[in-house]
């Protein structure tokens, strides 16, 4: 508990308004919210438009964020999980299914059946940092416990994984 008291403050809370600043892949993007005919969410110009039909609200707003977000995650996370697969080829395992929830205490975990899954706020943390996260998993495939064979593991398929993990835990808290 002592560890992760570090890395308070928390962010605050979002009220989903113009030019609150929100995370996506690492960097900070400003919100600009705009009254439209449909429904969207963009990038564009480091920012997030989001139109919103109809009445404003910072609830749609929220909605709509939350709609993009898990798609982004699944297509970003998805191409993370090919990446890092790539790095077990010598390594005779099954290959785990991938899935994404919230998870309230971890960034990703490796079920016995073999179901990788990921925190969706991942999507928030830079592209090293949710390789990491996977890479971590992918090792309990083959070690479950953080013995010694895991970490000399994780360090083989990825020398440089401690500073990803510091990154993560300071860019998220």
């Amino acid at each position: 508990q002592n560890y992760f008291r570090q890395f308070e403050p928390r962010t605050p809370a979002r009220c989903y308004v113009s030019g609150e600043t929100h995370l996506y892949l690492g960097k900070r993007y400003r919100l600009k919210i705009k009254k439209a005919h449909l429904n969207d969410v963009k990038m564009t110009r480091g920012c997030l438009e989001v139109h919103v039909e109809g009445t404003l609200s910072s609830q749609k707003c929220k909605n709509l964020m939350d709609k993009w977000y898990a798609g982004k995650t699944v297509e970003k996370c998805g191409e993370s999980f090919k990446r890092c697969l790539a790095r077990f080829k010598k390594f005779p395992m099954p290959q785990p299914r991938l899935q994404i929830k919230r998870l309230k205490k971890r960034w990703g975990s490796l079920s016995v059946r073999g179901t990788l899954t990921l925190n969706k706020d991942l999507i928030r943390a830079p592209k090293e940092c949710i390789d990491y996260v996977v890479t971590h998993e992918l090792c309990h495939l083959l070690h479950k416990d953080h013995d010694a064979r895991f970490y000399r593991l994780l360090e083989r398929v990825m020398p440089d994984w401690e500073r990803r993990k510091q990154k993560l835990e300071q860019f998220l808290s």
